[in-house]
């Protein structure tokens, strides 16, 4: 990526695309990406930009305000933590083989894990929990929608993906952040069916979001509560 400034606005050119206009995304960590038609110079880019301020400006105010929920922890007794969709306290507990278990509506957590690795082991242990799930999880959901998109999938692997949810390659790879776990089972599918299409089109023209409403017709209110309790989903 080409970091560049215009005026106050910076932003992230990418490369260019066959498609006739270009996409401006506000990304999950605030920053501002472009892809430019490919026969756009960086000069002709800058111009767009500049043209778009107002709505990039509104879009980056909706960020920090719905990031103003972003999760801050203290790792102690009752603390809550999401797992699809749903609220469960947290339990230190001394006599416990595994690091983390789900169980009698808690997340218990063994003490000695965050009583000698700090709050770094902790999220560790959590992290792992969501990554194992995920990796089942994952693996069922897109092997139910994979014959209604009529793609096929090669690997699916769970890990961090830093600010982004999900990724798909051209040879069929998917990859998930393992935070999707912590969302309604309902988000997670618009997840899975959001990179399933990507394996029909690339970009996010009207032939990519016409894919998703085929397989999912309320795609908008799903896609719409991850953009608004996105933040929320973090350790």
């Amino acid at each position: 990526m080409n970091a560049r400034r215009i005026r106050d606005i910076d932003y992230y050119l990418l490369p260019g695309s066959p498609r006739k206009t270009t996409d401006i995304v506000i990304e999950r960590d605030g920053t501002v990406t472009v892809r430019p038609p490919e026969h756009y110079t960086p000069e002709q880019v800058d111009t767009v930009v500049d043209s778009k301020r107002l709505w990039i400006y509104r879009n980056l105010a909706e960020w920090r305000y719905l990031n103003a929920s972003a999760v801050v922890r203290s790792w102690v007794n009752g603390e809550s933590f999401l797992y699809l969709g749903r609220t469960y306290r947290l339990a230190l507990v001394a006599d416990q083989a595994q690091d983390l278990l789900l169980k009698d509506g808690r997340f218990c957590l063994h003490r000695p894990i965050i009583e000698t690795g700090g709050v770094e082991a902790a999220k560790q242990a959590f992290e792992h929990y969501y990554t194992q799930k995920g990796q089942q999880r994952f693996q069922e959901r897109v092997g139910y929608y994979v014959p209604k998109v009529g793609v096929s999938a090669s690997l699916i692997k769970v890990k961090d993906m830093g600010f982004r949810w999900a990724s798909c390659g051209g040879n069929g790879q998917l990859n998930f952040h393992w935070k999707c776990m912590m969302a309604p089972p309902k988000v997670i599918d618009y997840i899975v069916v959001h990179e399933l299409c990507h394996l029909h089109h690339q970009h996010h023209d009207d032939a990519f979001w016409n894919e998703v409403d085929k397989i999912l017709p309320d795609y908008c209110e799903r896609k719409e509560w991850l953009k608004k309790y996105g933040a929320s989903l973090n350790l």
